[in-house]
């Protein structure tokens, strides 16, 4: 059987915080599985226990990722993913959609939740598609903080008060890495790329209640103590350029590259180099991507997973828009 650039079916989930901009922007079609308008994520690409997609369509369709990387190996993930992460699939891929503001939360590191919880750490970054006016995200620390000063503003729910807040923009990308104290804010749709882990300590949620449970979600404030980072940094957004019909850096990390491609012509993309599945995320307008002499076709909201055995793409698009993301 031969590979070939795969789509896959997402996972939605209910939370207290979600819209239905998943459904109304990025034309999510979860109404047959979903009655409420609260849905906060779209787990695009997934290999997380329980909330695994599956292959959307051609010979493949029904196959979960850990299906595939069983029966292609490195010819699939590319031969030094293979060798670092066996059977399990790095990455996860999401949309979020925040009508109300998230819980105030950090992510454990490697090593910390490989101790805790048998996981890898959840580094991640975001990229915003759209913003509503004075939409804001926090990040970090606004000044110089400590455990103690810490633990005394949480003790009195003013926590919120050293803590940095940017507002955003459409296209606004930052670095999360575990550690960094993080919240999405009210009126943010983003994408998001992470490691896969599906472990996030909540720090402070404005003590509200969830309607679905009739109670306030649960806090993890000793688990969060020793894994937040206090240091004050200087920037926490990302700088990059846009240059039309070529890659732009963004986001390289130890666990994840991602670049920015905006084509309103055309662009050839070879690939040979990358020992790594690449996936595509079309985060505004739409694309055309041939490969092999087949075509592709992405619309804002649709995500591909390129198989590391493809070397060459070509892209056209009259204006649209793609974060590229490989190991």
């Amino acid at each position: 059987m031969t590979l070939y650039p795969l789509k896959f079916n997402p996972v939605f989930s209910y939370r207290i915080w979600g819209g239905n901009k998943l459904k109304t922007v990025l034309n999510k079609d979860y109404n047959k599985d979903y009655n409420q308008d609260s849905i906060g994520e779209s787990w695009e690409i997934s290999d997380v226990e329980n909330n695994e997609t599956l292959v959307s369509e051609g010979e493949l369709k029904g196959k979960s990722l850990k299906e595939l990387i069983k029966e292609f190996k490195g010819e699939l993930v590319g031969n030094s993913v293979y060798k670092t992460f066996g059977n399990n699939f790095p990455l996860l891929i999401k949309f979020i959609d925040a009508k109300t503001p998230l819980s105030i939360q950090v992510h454990p590191s490697n090593e910390l939740a490989k101790e805790r919880h048998n996981s890898f750490g959840k580094n991640e970054m975001w990229y915003v598609m759209e913003a509503e006016k004075d939409a804001e995200l926090i990040i970090g620390f606004n000044q110089e903080t400590d455990k103690v000063s810490y633990q005394e503003l949480l003790n009195k729910s003013t926590v919120t008060e050293i803590l940095n807040i940017e507002k955003v923009n459409q296209g606004d990308t930052f670095y999360i890495p575990t550690g960094r104290v993080h919240a999405i804010g009210a009126g943010v749709l983003l994408a998001e790329i992470q490691q896969t882990s599906d472990i996030t300590y909540r720090i402070y949620d404005y003590d509200r209640v969830d309607k679905a449970t009739g109670k306030k979600r649960e806090l993890h404030t000793d688990l969060a103590l020793n894994a937040i980072d206090f240091n004050l940094y200087e920037n926490y957004k990302t700088n990059y350029t846009n240059t039309i019909n070529t890659t732009n850096k963004l986001v390289h990390s130890l666990y994840f590259k991602t670049n920015f491609i905006h084509v309103n012509e055309k662009l050839s993309r070879d690939i040979t180099n990358i020992d790594s599945f690449v996936i595509y995320i079309c985060i505004d307008g739409g694309m055309e991507i041939n490969y092999n002499n087949q075509i592709i076709y992405l619309t804002k909201g649709e995500t591909i997973l390129v198989p590391a055995n493809i070397a060459f793409l070509n892209f056209s698009s009259e204006d649209g828009k793609l974060l590229e993301v490989f190991i």
